[in-house]
């Protein structure tokens, strides 16, 4: 395992990376809604990225299991947890929830931040699985200090979410993130405080934690990348980009014109 520290200058560049990131997905927010096509928020993702400058991370983002990833996004709606792939058949509808992870690359340097976010009126039961997945991540970002270990993110994580009676995806977790979307270390929505690595400042995260309404148990469908829940409930994902710094993390990407926007619906 080989941890990449970051300068202040490539923290910068991050930032500007990851809040390409989330004004994509503040785009992307103000579009969703009944009837609309994941493809369609697919291509105005694309074009909003690349008229900023930057390439979408995940078009064409290599799979050991098959082809490329084909998008700019990853849409996944309902059970599907993650990866899923924009299609002119997916349509949402009143009642949907849809996750979509987004990735940028801007000087070099990469954001990734995912939001998962109602489609017209959702069940009360379904905006508690959004809000405990969302408080969920904060509660991770809290522990990702230095001095701290990263067992301590996941424990916060799986600690909050299994009290409320929500599964903890294991297979799939956070990450390291710099020039690479994906580096060292890898970091799960699960595990005991005090174990893992040493934090130390100027390590840069995403924190992503991919809870289940049901079961944790996930399967992989034919398309080699769409996740979903074997028990067919819905699934949440909420994902920030941070550094690691002494007493409290800074987060990169940011979620406040997106809640904004929602506050007003």
């Amino acid at each position: 395992m080989k941890v990449f520290l970051k300068t202040e200058d490539e923290i910068e560049l991050m930032r500007k990376a990851n809040q390409l990131v989330s004004q994509t997905l503040t785009e992307l927010a103000k579009r969703i809604k009944p009837g609309v096509t994941t493809l369609y928020l697919d291509k105005v993702a694309e074009e909003f990225i690349r008229d900023h400058g930057a390439i979408p991370t995940f078009k064409n983002f290599p799979n050991p299991y098959g082809d490329p990833f084909p998008a700019s996004i990853c849409t996944s709606v309902n059970d599907i947890v993650v990866h899923g792939i924009p299609s002119e058949d997916s349509v949402l509808k009143d009642g949907d929830i849809i996750s979509i992870d987004c990735g940028t690359l801007l000087d070099g340097f990469n954001g990734d931040s995912c939001y998962t976010f109602c489609v017209g009126e959702v069940s009360d039961e379904i905006k508690l699985l959004l809000s405990t997945a969302k408080e969920a991540l904060y509660k991770g970002i809290e522990n990702a200090v230095a001095g701290r270990h990263l067992g301590d993110i996941g424990s916060a994580v799986q600690d909050h979410c299994e009290k409320k009676g929500y599964g903890v995806v294991r297979e799939l977790t956070g990450h390291g993130i710099g020039r690479e979307m994906h580096e060292d270390p890898q970091v799960p929505n699960y595990g005991r405080r005090g174990n893992g690595i040493l934090l130390k400042s100027g390590m840069c995260l995403a924190i992503e934690p991919m809870i289940t309404m049901g079961d944790r148990k996930i399967a992989m469908l034919p398309d080699h990348w769409s996740i979903c829940t074997r028990d067919g409930k819905p699934a949440a994902h909420f994902e920030h980009t941070l550094a690691v710094r002494n007493g409290k993390a800074e987060v990169l990407s940011s979620f406040s014109e997106i809640e904004k926007l929602e506050a007003n619906y």
